[in-house]
């Protein structure tokens, strides 16, 4: 069967991570073929849809020994039996307790042979800020939007260093945009708006963002970093220059007096 997806020890070289990025890629062209036969409209998430859209960064990820766990996806609740379908027949097991708790919201499958999952989250990720994808997933494919990986890790209120450097592979790849029509920029628009309707998502974002902005100082190469330090500040004055509505200026009085983000639930599997 040749080496399993999931890495067995800590120990790994350049060449154990390529191979291991390989197969899972084999594996999401499975199940993105699947779907397409299906009629399902599902999008990649997490650490392989960065690699995805900044394939020649991925020495970053390399370099920081990150093996991939997983192939997780969001759809939309209209397509999420077609999805369970889909599954099924390429002879995935699902989680029934996450079924029985968390249907409505998400759904786990387990590989049949290896020691590998899949994630499903159904309209919206639900963490320490949510996330909704009313008509975002078509957006782009077989990821979501540059923008919505971007939020993806800037709402994660105890980001850590594998998120950041997620954050800064397509930061270094990509140009910032504002309104963009096409999925080439970072949308600057949609990341202001949302931090201007919520002051909890604009205290986590503009938080993750100067943490970008260090972390990338001492992890990356000079030119690197002043390329990645440059976007995080226009992200941040399109943030601040977005006009507030009375319900963030209100909850802004208040600051960190008050839990601003969900506590996240742990699922049990």
């Amino acid at each position: 069967m040749g080496k399993p997806y999931l890495p067995q020890n800590s120990k790994l070289c350049k060449e154990d991570l390529v191979e291991q990025e390989t197969k899972f890629r084999e594996l999401l062209d499975i199940l993105m073929k699947k779907a397409d036969e299906f009629g399902c409209t599902i999008r990649v998430i997490g650490s392989i849809a960065f690699r995805i859209k900044a394939p020649e960064y991925s020495y970053i990820e390399y370099d920081n020994k990150r093996f991939l766990t997983d192939i997780d996806f969001v759809t939309y609740a209209k397509d999420i039996v077609k999805v369970q379908d889909l599954f099924f027949s390429l002879g995935w097991q699902e989680d029934q307790g996450v079924l029985r708790l968390f249907g409505a919201k998400r759904r786990i499958f387990y590989h049949p042979e290896e020691d590998l999952h899949s994630d499903i989250f159904i309209d919206k990720l639900r963490f320490c800020h949510p996330i909704d994808f009313k008509k975002r997933l078509e957006i782009d494919n077989p990821t979501i939007s540059l923008i919505d990986l971007i939020l993806e890790k800037l709402q994660i209120v105890e980001i850590n260093k594998k998120d950041l450097v997620d954050v800064m592979i397509l930061l270094r790849k990509y140009n910032i945009g504002y309104e963009v029509t096409k999925n080439d920029k970072i949308d600057a628009a949609h990341l202001a708006e949302i931090c201007a309707k919520d002051w909890g998502w604009w205290k986590t974002a503009t938080m993750n963002l100067e943490k970008v902005r260090d972390f990338s100082a001492s992890y990356l190469q000079k030119d690197d970093a002043e390329i990645i330090n440059q976007k995080v500040g226009t992200l941040i004055d399109y943030i601040h220059k977005k006009n507030k509505g009375l319900r963030w200026k209100i909850r802004s009085l208040f600051g960190e007096k008050f839990k601003w983000y969900n506590v996240v639930e742990e699922v049990q599997r």
